[in-house]
């Protein structure tokens, strides 16, 4: 392994109305109102740090009054201790990943164990606290995080300011900021870390799992000198991610051939294998352009979020047949006939039902080009000025047009943002034309880029290519848990053709394909979508538990384990009986 390049490093203490796992909120705190600035121009860093934690908790985990977080499965105890955080950078990058590790001060000195975790989707560097802190911390394990080159530190060229180690805006020169774009002038817009660092970090997303881990285990040497060295041979490093971070740690898994990892849990993970299943780029794309018209079947029609408020399905949908149609890529001359068919193309593709019914609200909240708009500009490591297909990223002004950030917004970005923007005052522009379906011009060009065959596309699938999972070694623990409605990364398109290369190549993956579970934990708090599921998070808990049970209890590793068969929640309250644990 190479060695470990981080510079300044932060430490703080979190005790009495402070903690690791909530920053003082509890549970309660946590899914209640956004924890508030005294000062909203100018918030603290523990002011900063707390809603950042509030904020990823709530993207993750379904907090609400029915999903029996705290009750059923899981629980947010008071965790005092330290937290250590740098930027540390992957040799040749141009942009640095926040790296932190949470010290509980109940640290087990026997037991010695390190998880280590990448955020989920483009997250901020707590973006896998609800899974890996959540676990790790009350069982006296250090966590280690990484942002893996995304996260909210947004920079802004109207005042030259980006996000300094701390969470607060600085401008340029003042600190060292999480990303720092080349110079341009006011008008460019927004720069993103994941879309605009010209690193294609997700090709990267093992290594920053790895550096993680190093910069837990450096940092456990620097907390207990005594003790040190803290190494892989002497120290548990459990790596753990759930979507993207999931992703993640199976890069880091491929990477691994010095056993360097004791075991590693991955929820709902975007896996890219060469030649099996399909890359997240390509179905997202084909989702954009097709999934309005094929969810305009009369088959969907019950679907949450499929349809509006009378009952029919949303007019840009409806327009989005009659495109398709006039492009003679449907016949029939009915809706009914057209989404029937545009329903069966999706199905030919490989995308089952199941999947469509949840990614009707992908659909519906228009993830899917949000989604390729910014991966675009990683894989071609585009910067904000000349994202591809004529997309931009601003604040947004008034009446809705590119303007100048509300200061008080822009000073929350940090702690408030999903790391892809639209959202938290920023806009998604450009990619747009005037005409009845005014998105169809610009999920057309970003598909173009992966069906096409020029230089441009090149680029892109060799920048796919470099996110592509490599084989883990045999004898490591490794279990992938996947919800079977997931229609963001449909288990057809991901982890499954993923196990499946494992066994034939001879690995022992243990795989939970969790009936009635989607991606969206924290959709299930939405009217009339919760009662049709369950949350994954529980599942990620006891696989955790029962690797934990072989590491430090003497259990053997099982060669497989039976998938609970899990029932929808209904309309009341989550029951343990449900999750069929």
């Amino acid at each position: 392994m190479r060695e470990l390049d981080y510079g300044e490093v932060r430490m703080t203490e979190h005790r009495g109305h402070d903690d690791l796992l909530s920053a003082g909120l509890g549970l309660a705190g946590l899914a209640g109102l956004p924890s508030p600035f005294a000062n909203p121009l100018d918030p603290a860093p523990g002011e900063l740090r707390r809603r950042a934690i509030q904020t990823s908790w709530k993207g993750i985990a379904d907090l609400g009054p029915l999903g029996g977080y705290g009750s059923v499965y899981g629980a947010v105890p008071d965790v005092p201790g330290r937290e250590y955080q740098a930027f540390a950078r992957i040799p040749g990058a141009r942009s640095p990943h926040r790296v932190l590790l949470q010290l509980p001060d109940g640290f087990d000195r026997q037991k010695r164990c390190l998880v280590v975790t990448a955020s989920s989707g483009s997250r901020g560097i707590y973006g896998a606290i609800a899974l890996a802190g959540a676990w790790g911390l009350p069982h006296g394990c250090a966590v280690a995080y990484t942002d893996k080159g995304t996260g909210a530190g947004y920079f802004d060229y109207a005042d030259d300011s980006g996000v300094a180690l701390d969470g607060r805006r600085a401008k340029r020169g003042e600190a060292e900021l999480e990303f720092q774009p080349p110079p341009a002038a006011p008008g460019a817009g927004i720069a993103v870390k994941h879309a605009h660092s010209g690193d294609n970090p997700e090709g990267d997303w093992g290594r920053h799992v790895i550096q993680a881990a190093q910069f837990g285990l450096a940092m456990l040497d620097r907390a207990f000198p005594a003790e040190a060295p803290f190494t892989p041979q002497n120290t548990k490093i459990i790596a753990a991610g759930i979507s993207n971070g999931g992703g993640a740690v199976l890069q880091a898994a491929g990477l691994d051939q010095e056993h360097f990892f004791a075991g590693v849990v991955a929820l709902e993970p975007n896996v890219h294998v060469p030649g099996r299943g399909r890359a997240l780029y390509d179905y997202a794309t084909e989702a954009a352009i097709w999934l309005p018209c094929a969810l305009s079947a009369e088959d969907f029609a019950a679907v949450p979020l499929a349809r509006g408020p009378r009952g029919v399905p949303l007019p840009a949908w409806l327009i989005r047949c009659a495109s398709l149609r006039a492009q003679g890529k449907l016949g029939g001359n009915t809706l009914p006939a057209q989404a029937a068919q545009a329903r069966q193309y999706l199905h030919v593709r490989g995308w089952t039902d199941e999947a469509m019914h949840t990614a009707a609200s992908t659909t519906a909240f228009d993830l899917w080009r949000v989604i390729a708009a910014g991966y675009a500009s990683a894989y071609l490591r585009r910067g904000a000025a000349d994202m591809p297909c004529g997309f931009r990223y601003a604040a947004i002004g008034p009446a809705g047009q590119p303007g100048a950030a509300d200061p008080a917004t822009r000073a929350s970005w940090w702690a408030d943002g999903s790391g892809i923007p639209p959202g938290n005052g920023i806009g998604l522009f450009g990619g747009m034309n005037v005409s009845a379906d005014p998105t169809l011009i610009g999920s057309e060009c970003l598909r173009g880029l992966w069906t096409g065959d020029n230089h441009e596309s090149q680029m892109l699938h060799a920048a796919v290519a470099a996110t592509a999972a490599r084989l883990p070694r045999r004898d490591l623990p490794l279990w992938v848990l996947h919800g079977a409605g997931d229609g963001l990364l449909p288990t057809a398109f991901s982890s499954e053709p993923y196990v499946a290369w494992l066994r034939d190549e001879g690995r022992h993956p243990i795989y939970w394909k969790v009936p009635h579970a989607q991606h969206f934990d924290a959709f299930l708090v939405l009217p009339g979508f919760g009662e049709h599921y369950v949350p994954l998070l529980p599942y990620g808990y006891a696989a955790l538990d029962r690797l934990w049970a072989h590491l430090y209890e003497g259990a053997a590793w099982p060669l497989d384990a039976p998938t609970p068969a899990a029932r929808p929640r209904g309309a009341g309250p989550l029951e343990r009986t449900t999750l069929g644990l």
